[in-house]
C-alpha cells in the first residue's frame, strides 16, 4: 500500500519540485515528548513534503501567474497549500489530513516539528548540538538545522501527508544521510546557523547538486510584505 501511495505522490508532486518521504507515526512521536504528539496510532502513515530548489520554478511561477487575484496570504504558503489540498483529490476513497508548516495551534505550539519529521523520515538529517561531543557554546541557545543530502540547506520543510485509515505496522525506518559527519564541520554548520544565517553560508556545508537561483535568493531575503511586489502583485 504505501508503495502505491509513495508513488501516486510522487507523480503528483515531483513535476512541482516537490519531494515526499514516508514515516509511521510511530517513529516520530517516539523521539518527541507527549505534548508534541501526533494524534493518530503508531503505525499510521505519513510523508513529509519537501520544497526543492526547482519548486520556485516549476510551482511558484505559474501558480502566481494563474492565481494572481486570489493571492491574499504568503504566495508560496497559498501555492502548496494549493498544491497539496489538490494531492488530496487523488485519493478519493481515502481520508488525508495536510498539515503546514506555518500552522499553529491555539497554544502558539507549531502543529508538528518539521525538521524531527524529516529526519525520521529519513530525508535530511538534523544536526542539533547533541551531535556535537565536545561544544564550544556554554550558555547560548543553540538551534538544530536539517540538511539535505542533495541540496545541503537549498530546501525547505513544507508540511505533512496523513493517511488515518492505513496501517504499514511493517514499514521500515531508513536512517538520514549524515552527510555533515566531522565534529568540525557540524561546529561550523550549527555555528553559522546561529549566529551568521542570514548570509546562507550554512547552505553550502556540503557540496550540494543543485541551489536557489539569484531570483529565488532575493525572494526569500525580501521581508514577506514586499515579496508581492516582487511578484508583480498589487496586495
Amino acid at each position: 500500500v504505501e508503495r502505491r501511495v509513495a508513488e501516486r505522490l510522487r507523480g503528483a508532486l515531483g513535476p512541482l519540485g516537490l519531494e515526499a518521504h514516508a514515516f509511521k507515526v510511530g517513529w516520530y512521536n517516539a523521539v518527541l515528548q507527549p505534548a508534541f504528539h501526533l494524534p493518530y496510532p503508531d503505525d499510521t502513515l505519513a510523508f513529509v513534503v519537501l520544497s526543492t530548489p526547482s519548486m520556485f520554478d516549476k510551482a511558484l511561477k505559474p501558480f502566481v501567474n494563474k492565481e494572481r487575484l486570489k493571492i491574499i496570504r504568503d504566495p508560496v504558503d497559498q501555492c502548496i497549500s494549493h498544491h497539496l489540498s489538490r494531492v488530496k483529490e487523488k485519493f478519493p476513497d481515502q481520508r488525508v489530513d495536510v498539515m503546514f508548516d506555518y500552522e499553529m495551534l491555539p497554544s502558539r505550539k507549531p502543529k508538528f516539528l518539521a525538521q524531527t519529521a524529516a529526519h525520521v523520515a529519513g530525508a535530511a538529517y538534523y544536526y542539533q548540538r547533541k551531535d556535537v561531543k565536545h561544544d564550544p557554546w556554554g550558555k547560548k541557545k543553540i538551534f538544530g538545522v536539517c540538511i539535505h543530502p542533495k541540496y545541503g540547506g537549498w530546501f525547505a520543510i513544507r508540511g505533512l501527508l496523513l493517511f488515518p485509515d492505513i496501517q504499514v505496522p511493517f514499514l521500515e525506518q531508513p536512517s538520514p544521510v549524515d552527510c555533515v559527519s566531522t565534529e568540525e564541520k557540524r561546529i561550523e554548520l550549527l555555528e553559522q546557523f546561529n549566529f551568521h544565517w542570514q548570509d546562507g553560508r550554512y547552505r553550502d556545508i556540503i557540496e550540494v547538486k543543485e541551489r536557489y537561483s539569484e531570483e529565488q535568493k532575493a525572494y526569500f531575503a525580501t521581508p514577506p510584505a514586499e515579496r508581492f511586489r516582487l511578484l508583480g502583485l498589487s496586495q
